[in-house]
């Protein structure tokens, strides 16, 4: 302990030359941070090449993951259970869940992990497989429970290589370029579902190739970020804190009360993203009730592609238009409320639109704009107040994805039984999940907006 001093003093001396030597291609000092443990943390303005492989490692590992949200899984419950397709919500749901578990010990070991390879691409290259596993697992599952299964390996998989590509960020970018790569992740995931369900739509009658082909896509996207974006070697960090199972469950909740501004965004996320995964779980099998004779997914695949294209030039514009934005003006929530608005606006839209295709497909440009600023914007929120992000990055990021994960686990579950209030037979009451869905992305962004103070 007493020689830790000495150690900080030494790393203070240093930071003129370590700083110096941290720069790329010439780039200014973004932000240069001395750690608790007297490790040096120099933030620099990144370099298009790190952005773009960036850009092009979210866009495969979301295509990857979206595919089977968006048609893959829709079109195995209707081949194994087809009376009882509101099992999809609990198929998804269980996935999301077991990522919430998973996700902050998986950013906490990450954060003490001494490798060669750095701190971050070891996971994201175990990540890789273990999703490819579970992508194979759900071309060949017999039964639900064994699809549940499947999904939720495939969950964990992707969800840590989705986790260490924001922690990546959280280390390397300097406050004035936050909101302008969070537009562009935010305009790529808009993007990779279109990319991920296009994929899988062209390879329906084969259950392998529409789960593997957008796997295969992720998996080389990932190659290159390990490949080619260097980080340091880890081998020498410092750890203050060991990581044990008792310390570990203590790290899986934080103090509202201590980060105020986190905890309001935090919840703020979580409302919003339960009225996204309320309306999105069951948007094929939406569609699929109101423009097809049978409601057959099978039957408006086309649609569902062109749907899905609409969706994201609108998802698209609104997340690369509202991280700009927010840079320019330095203003994030008032962008949060008009997103929250917007999608309460095109899920309303949707729900009282009947069988006209015009109106459903405007209610979900609509909704779709809205998610799109909500994505980019919320995102750079998130790193604007993320506590102790020199020391315990990961832990609070992993925090932070529950707001995440516990929508997606618990609101598929929550509105499988909704879908059968007030009809009978095969029909499903797809118009009150829709109105709840409104409900709550408004309570998330007015939240955010009134209560987050630490940044305009």
């Amino acid at each position: 302990m007493n020689d830790r001093p000495n150690a900080a003093k030494e790393s203070s001396d240093a930071l003129p030359s370590a700083a110096a030597a941290s720069m790329e291609g010439g780039a200014a000092i973004g932000e240069a941070i001395l750690t608790p443990t007297g490790s040096l943390i120099v933030r620099t303005r990144v370099s298009a090449g790190y952005i773009w492989l960036l850009i092009f490692a979210t866009l495969g590992s979301y295509a990857a993951l979206v595919g089977p949200i968006g048609i893959s899984l829709s079109l195995r419950i209707q081949e194994i259970a087809p009376q009882n397709i509101e099992w999809l919500g609990y198929v998804v749901g269980g996935g999301a869940i077991a990522a919430t578990l998973s996700q902050p010990l998986v950013g906490m070991w990450s954060d003490r992990t001494r490798s060669r390879l750095g701190r971050r691409r070891p996971f994201a290259i175990a990540g890789t497989i273990v999703g490819l596993v579970g992508l194979a697992l759900l071309a060949m599952a017999p039964t639900v429970v064994l699809l549940a299964a499947a999904w939720v390996v495939t969950q964990l998989g992707w969800a840590t290589v989705l986790s260490m590509l924001l922690l990546s960020q959280a280390d390397r970018l300097p406050e004035e370029q936050r909101g302008k790569v969070a537009g562009l992740s935010g305009f790529t995931t808009m993007i990779a579902s279109v990319i991920g369900v296009g994929i899988a739509s062209a390879f329906i009658g084969n259950n392998y190739l529409v789960f593997l082909v957008p796997g295969a896509v992720g998996a080389l996207a990932m190659a290159l970020w390990v490949i080619f974006v260097k980080e340091p070697s880890s081998r020498s960090i410092i750890v203050d804190k060991k990581l044990t199972i008792s310390g570990a469950l203590r790290d899986m909740v934080f103090n509202p009360r201590k980060h105020p501004d986190f905890a309001w965004n935090w919840f703020g996320r979580l409302f919003f993203n339960f009225g996204v995964t309320f309306a999105t779980t069951f948007t094929t099998l939406f569609f699929a009730s109101r423009l097809s004779e049978g409601g057959r997914v099978a039957d408006i695949g086309g649609v569902i592609v062109v749907l899905s294209l609409f969706g994201v030039l609108s998802a698209a514009g609104g997340a690369m238009l509202g991280g700009f934005l927010s840079d320019k003006l330095k203003r994030r929530r008032i962008f949060v409320l008009l997103s929250g608005v917007a999608f309460t606006i095109g899920a309303l839209v949707m729900a009282f639109g009947g069988s006209d295709v015009v109106i459903l497909f405007t209610g979900s440009i609509i909704a779709n704009i809205g998610l799109g600023v909500f994505s980019a914007v919320d995102q750079a929120i998130v790193l604007d107040v993320l506590p102790e992000r020199d020391t315990d990055a990961g832990r609070f990021m992993g925090i932070n994805g529950y707001s995440t994960s516990i929508a997606q686990g618990l609101a598929p579950i929550a509105a499988a039984p909704l879908l059968l209030i007030g009809v009978t037979g095969a029909d499903k009451n797809y118009g009150l999940v829709l109105v709840i869905a409104a409900a709550c992305t408004l309570v998330g962004g007015t939240a955010v907006m009134l209560k987050v103070k630490a940044t305009r």
